[in-house]
């Protein structure tokens, strides 16, 4: 199995899980978007220098560019993280308003986007889309999980291994746990794998850790355990994230992969299927 390599090493290879929403329409809510907005159609031109030096006069209202572009302030901020180390948009603003206004017109096309939104009129279908795209947002958050899922077990039908998804095996003491990918089945695994990928915070990614550390705990010394952990919002859950990396650095799980990684992934998956005769 790949030797554990160290918690910034395996940070660095996180990556996004889900593109960002194009959005059809804003709808501005309160005070301060109304304000902002205000601000924004105001300007004389609409391009990176002109942002940048709005964002820099008006440091809290950066998270409007977020929703010109279709990020919530959640996503925003661990876009931030994962750009510049920091999800503090006020202090950016302040002090590199010229790199993250480049980055969100980079990134997520800030100045097409806010032309368009400008200059286009709006009626009543504009505003039931918008409301809408709180659910389109969160089904391709969901989405984002079940890539990861679907990449492992690609690899594993593609070597040709007997495997179950989305179940419990049974480790020591006849105790069970959850896994997301397992070789051959629960009742008799071998390999078992954890699938956790997330591009958004919240108490997933908490269950997640529970889930994998549930995993070690149960496990026979004959099986495997291996987490593929991939996705932006890891990032801003650190700790979370280190305490699965401990689980690796102290041998109690075989391996731990992201997208990035997935060619060691392959490697070991098909190694320990050979030491257990599976291939």
């Amino acid at each position: 199995m790949t030797e554990p390599v160290g918690f910034d090493d395996y940070l660095d290879t996180l990556g996004r899980l889900t593109g960002h929403v194009d959005p059809t329409a804003v709808t501005p809510e309160g005070d301060d978007i109304r304000h902002a907005t205000d601000s924004l159609a105001a300007l004389p031109t609409v391009d990176e220098p002109t942002l940048a030096a709005w964002a820099a006069t008006y440091p809290h209202r950066v998270p409007v560019l977020g929703l010109v572009v279709g990020l919530t302030q959640e996503k925003l901020k661990n876009a931030l993280v994962d750009r510049f180390g920091t999800g503090g948009w006020v202090t950016l603003a302040r002090t590199r308003a010229d790199d993250l206004v480049h980055w969100l017109d980079t990134d997520f096309d800030l100045v097409r986007l806010l032309r368009a939104q400008l200059g286009r009129d709006y009626g009543f279908a504009d505003v039931l889309i918008a409301r809408a795209g709180s659910r389109v947002t969160a089904t391709r958050a969901g989405h984002s999980g079940r890539r990861v899922e679907d990449e492992i077990e690609a690899i594993a039908a593609d070597l040709g291994l007997p495997y179950r998804t989305r179940t419990r095996f049974t480790g020591r003491n006849g105790r069970t746990a959850p896994c997301d990918l397992v070789v051959p089945d629960g009742a008799a695994a071998e390999i078992v794998v954890a699938a956790k990928g997330f591009d958004s915070t919240g108490s997933k990614l908490s269950d997640a850790v529970r889930e994998i550390v549930e995993m070690a705990e149960v496990r026979l010394p004959r099986q495997f355990v291996i987490a593929v952990v991939d996705g932006i919002g890891w990032k801003s859950r650190r700790a979370d994230l280190r305490r699965i990396h401990q689980l690796w650095a102290s041998r109690q799980i075989d391996g731990m992969y992201t997208l990035a990684t997935l060619d060691r992934f392959r490697t070991d998956l098909a190694e320990a299927a050979r030491l257990r005769r599976l291939l």
